[in-house]
């Protein structure tokens, strides 16, 4: 696949414009992080790109496929290839971490199959071997509604990858998180999208944990791209514009972001400890 791209993208609600003609390239194996101020159309843009806000005007395109022009089964074939991680985790709570993690292969498996929770041997294999990699190889029988929001949140990062997705949508990752998990949740995904060389679009809400983890940054403000480029050059004079007037050297001294390769020995540290 050859990656993501917006052209003139617009999403209107009556008189009120969420997007305005938003047009971005996110090239394959690409990480790029979204921030702004509430109501700058983050959200709303990770949604446009697989319908599940359906845009007003524009084109999404995906590894050359237009997903902007696709209709019922062409558009839940596509699907299958867009993973999404959501901010509130959207696990069913009365079922196990096994059986969350295979929901990901509902776009592959036929409806009886997954009613009698009949997988394919090599998927659940797959869900195996991803919960070992998320760090919750002990916890596979586990109830989703007795985890701690980290591990809820590795469930959802597990279930995602079920799908072998080219593309990952990240919805506000980290903000039911505290701190510490915040950055294992991040670290995380970077490094499976690196293994992988999956493309990703992360909406987050901390500019800091984006400046330490995130290679591109592209800053929203009332639907439109205001800012486009690398962590280093998001100046106090750039957040004023994204956020409007602040004191902003707070912010000015993270770290550029790390290469999200080595990283892994670092989260097997301070894994599922941490988290509860």
């Amino acid at each position: 696949m050859s990656g993501l791209q917006l052209e003139n993208l617009s999403k209107r609600y009556g008189a009120k414009t969420a997007l305005n003609e938003v047009s971005l390239r996110v090239g394959e194996g690409e990480v790029l992080a979204l921030i702004g101020p509430s109501g700058a159309g983050k959200s709303t843009l990770i949604r446009c790109i697989n319908r599940l806000v359906e845009p007003s005007s524009g084109r999404i395109s995906l590894g050359g496929s237009e997903l902007s022009a696709l209709k019922s089964a062409g558009l839940r074939r596509a699907r299958r290839h867009i993973g999404m991680i959501f901010q509130e985790f959207a696990l069913v709570e009365r079922l196990t971490v096994m059986e969350n993690v295979l929901s990901g292969r509902l776009g592959y498996v036929g409806f009886w199959r997954s009613w009698f929770r009949r997988f394919p041997q090599r998927d659940v294999d797959l869900a195996f071997s991803l919960l070992e990699r998320v760090g919750l190889g002990e916890f596979v029988d586990q109830r989703a509604d007795q985890l701690s929001g980290g591990q809820r949140q590795r469930v959802g990062i597990a279930r995602a990858l079920m799908q072998e997705p080219d593309l990952l949508l990240v919805d506000e990752p980290t903000a039911s998180l505290d701190p510490k998990t915040a950055r294992q949740i991040m670290r995380l995904i970077l490094d499976l999208c690196t293994e992988r060389n999956l493309t990703a679009v992360i909406n987050i809400h901390d500019v800091p944990l984006a400046k330490l983890f995130v290679p591109r940054i592209v800053g929203l403000k009332d639907g439109v791209i205001v800012f486009d480029g690398a962590p280093d050059q998001l100046t106090p004079d750039v957040l004023t514009r994204i956020y409007g007037e602040e004191d902003w050297e707070a912010t000015s001294d993270a770290r550029p972001a790390p290469s999200a390769k080595g990283n892994s020995s670092v989260l097997d540290q301070d894994r599922i400890a941490g988290e509860r």
